[in-house]
């Protein structure tokens, strides 16, 4: 079969492709930091100046969404486990209607710059600095795995040393955010839209035409049980089924659209709370579309290597590599198409961290540094060095993110562990008028214990395949005269990854193991949000006279925010 053809990386037309794409983006990150004087204010670097209108910011929020771990994760997850994954659709509009409902009124009528500052309102300082720190460290975990997807890809399809790619990548990061501050982010993602569909769309349909048209990509899918739509078995140890992509993929994408200032930044940005409310929802026909796409792509996917896993095969040492592997076979004949594609991974990767990394610099200013240094933190250097410092940060976690397992996972587990109990500390402020601080810092502690528990379990013993329930993947169809070649050329593309290195082999399965550690990772941040919500209620009436201690008391009051000392 064709995929057994001797596989060629980057050729001249392919450099200057890519090439062309960060000369762009560093280009926009030049021109607003010097546009008109530069970022003059705090407030300009740090969030436009609140002059943002619906549209770009909708495509930043889509555009940030498409990340490298979307379009390299996604598919292979399809390619494994079926498009079941789909049913995230409906997840979608539970995220964004949520979210412009409950979560976005708060936000946007108090014009915070960091969600944290509502938890100073609402509680205490205290409780804001759990919250701002929990925020950090999920962040830069998640940005570490951002930068390391792409530099994977190039690494596969270049042969570039990992670690010097790695390094790269997290350089033209901290350029791009911390010259041109938010505006720069903002338009880096409009352009860079383009170069993802372009890229991706490039995948999809010359992977349909090699494969005879779409009628056979669907044949091939169904007759290998990648259709699986549909699947309503309540069983929370199940990898994929309807309950756990709608409940567990809804909270999961609430605290990323509805908590996280990454999000929150973008839409409190705009000018309106019209304008903020309708990026969300013209956001959501975005990620549809994007759904749409990797989902198509992860069935292309299967198709063309249906009786001959590439993985099984050992041509490529982990599922991530499977849509680089993909690119490479079915492009390599059109000069710069192999570039374009290289290019809509990596703007995916300098969307998301340019974004991830100018918020952490909003969050640790507002929350860290100004309320003990405020002649300070107005300056716009201070934005830049802090900018600087998590940039720099992220390319050290990077290092990391190689020894774990599936990105797609990895990201959805680090969300469920610490944003699920985040969410829970939002939901208890907004949604619960009794719930005290002390209630909130019982239940913020003891939902982050359970589900660090839970996650930091099942990546020591992760769940055996009758849990998960992978779909079958053959080599029948190999042409296996080339099998030595393929496995030497996938050792030189960093086969030396584990896609688990933290497993703890040859260990007796005890029942903890196969049920508790075996749940759904979906699920991580239901356990976090519902403890939380919970053991804060609980807490805050047991501990009712502690209200009058509260600081300030903020509460939905209609379609707005009502604030009382």
């Amino acid at each position: 079969m064709s995929a057994q053809r001797e596989i060629r990386t980057f050729g001249v037309w392919d450099y200057l492709v890519f090439a062309g794409m960060l000369f762009m983006s560093a280009a926009i990150g030049v021109y607003y930091a010097f546009r008109r004087g530069g970022q003059q204010t705090k407030e300009d670097f740090l969030i436009g100046g609140r002059k943002m209108t619906a549209v770009p910011v909708a495509l930043s929020l889509t555009s940030s969404f498409m990340s490298a771990i979307t379009i390299l994760g996604i598919p292979s997850e399809i390619y494994r486990f079926g498009a079941i994954f789909s049913l995230y659709a409906f997840s979608y509009i539970v995220t964004v209607i949520v979210t412009a409902e409950i979560f976005l009124p708060v936000f946007y009528k108090l014009g915070v710059t960091s969600t944290y500052e509502y938890l100073e309102l609402r509680f205490n300082k205290r409780i804001r600095l759990c919250g701002t720190v929990l925020f950090i460290f999920q962040t830069i975990l998640y940005t570490g795995v951002v930068i390391y997807a792409p530099a994977l890809a190039m690494n596969q399809v270049t042969r570039l040393n990992l670690w010097g790619t790695i390094i790269a990548t997290g350089v033209v990061c901290i350029f791009c955010s911390s010259m041109g501050g938010f505006k720069a982010v903002v338009w880096i993602h409009v352009f860079q839209a383009g170069i993802k569909l372009a890229g991706f769309l490039a995948v999809i349909i010359q992977g349909t035409v090699v494969q005879g048209g779409i009628s056979n990509v669907l044949n091939d899918s169904y007759h290998g049980g990648r259709l699986n739509f549909w699947d309503f078995n309540p069983n929370p140890l199940q990898r994929y089924t309807f309950w756990t992509v709608i409940i567990g993929g809804s909270l999961t994408y609430i605290t990323i659209f509805g908590i996280n200032p990454t999000q929150v930044q973008r839409y409190n940005s705009c000018k309106s709370r019209f304008h903020a409310k309708m990026s969300l929802y013209i956001n959501l026909i975005g990620c549809w579309a994007i759904l749409a796409s990797t989902t198509l792509c992860g069935l292309v996917l299967y198709s063309r290597y249906h009786d001959c896993d590439p993985w099984t095969a050992k041509k490529v040492s982990a599922p991530d590599q499977l849509i680089p592997y993909l690119a490479m076979d079915i492009l390599q004949d059109y000069p710069g198409l192999l570039g374009l594609f290289l290019a809509c991974v990596y703007s995916a990767t300098l969307s998301t961290v340019s974004a991830s990394i100018n918020t952490l610099a909003a969050v640790t200013i507002s929350d860290l540094i100004q309320p003990h240094f405020p002649s300070v933190s107005e300056k716009t250097w201070l934005c830049k060095v802090t900018s600087l410092l998590y940039g720099s940060l992220a390319i050290g976690m990077a290092a990391m993110t190689s020894l774990m397992g599936g990105l797609l996972q990895v990201v959805l587990s680090i969300f469920g562990v610490i944003g699920g109990p985040l969410l829970g500390l939002f939901s208890l402020g907004i949604l619960v008028p009794f719930a005290n601080s002390m209630g909130a810092f019982v239940g913020l502690t003891t939902g982050f214990a359970i589900s660090l528990w839970v996650g930091i379990g099942a990546q020591l013993y992760p769940p055996l395949p009758e849990r998960s329930l992978p779909l079958s993947l053959i080599i029948d169809g190999c042409n296996l005269t080339n099998f030595s070649q393929q496995r030497n050329w996938t050792l030189t593309t960093g086969a030396s990854f584990s896609p688990n290195a933290f497993q703890v082999h040859n260990e007796e399965r005890t029942p903890l193991m196969d049920n508790w550690y075996s749940l759904s990772f979906m699920y991580f941040s239901t356990v976090g949000t519902l403890v939380t919500v919970f053991v804060g209620i609980i807490a805050s009436l047991l501990t009712e006279s502690s209200k009058s201690n509260d600081k300030t008391k903020v509460k939905m009051a209609g379609n707005g925010v009502s604030c009382s000392r």
